[in-house]
């Protein structure tokens, strides 16, 4: 007979990753996403930016550009861990998210699509934790790389058994 379902324990998307469990090169998709006008403003009113560059197609255009220009914190976020499997493979060993940053590298528009991805990058081992680094990457329709960046997570390693 087999033990009794126990959902904390048995209803999980995958078996939980610890530090030593990372290997240098592994990359995590995150589903791509197009910026639609909902984005546009739904970014525009949880951040309070209220630069028409944003979110006036006139004033775009007049500025030489074909149409609304993202922030760039609206395509940052479109690296965030959780928006893939990340989380569901750390989901006892995440201890926090410790640092993100970006290079913005080009201009992302209004109904461009974007396609981010996290590749580990470094491991540096602590007593019971260690710090994981990742590469955030965000490329548009065209192939072109509009964003680099870097995340650092504090994981714990693997209980003594």
């Amino acid at each position: 007979m087999s033990e009794p379902f126990d959902a904390s324990r048995d209803h999980r998307f995958a078996e939980t990753r610890w530090f030593e469990d990372f290997r240098l090169g592994e990359k995590f998709w995150i589903p791509s996403r197009t910026q639609t006008d909902a984005l546009f403003a739904a970014f525009q009113l949880a951040s309070g930016d209220n630069d028409p560059i944003h979110y006036d197609v006139e004033y775009c255009r007049r500025h030489g550009h074909p149409g609304m220009l993202a922030h760039g914190m609206q395509v940052m976020i479109q690296t965030a861990a959780g928006a893939g499997v990340f989380p569901r493979l750390v989901a006892d060993s995440l201890v926090a998210m410790l640092e993100c940053g970006a290079k913005f590298l080009g201009p992302v528009y209004a109904g461009d699509t974007l396609y981010p991805m996290l590749e580990f990058t470094e491991r540096v081992p602590q007593r019971t934790t260690g710090v994981i680094a990742m590469r955030a990457t965000v490329h548009n329709q065209k192939n072109e790389l509009v964003l680099e960046g870097l995340h650092r997570y504090l994981i714990r390693k693997r209980p003594a058994e």
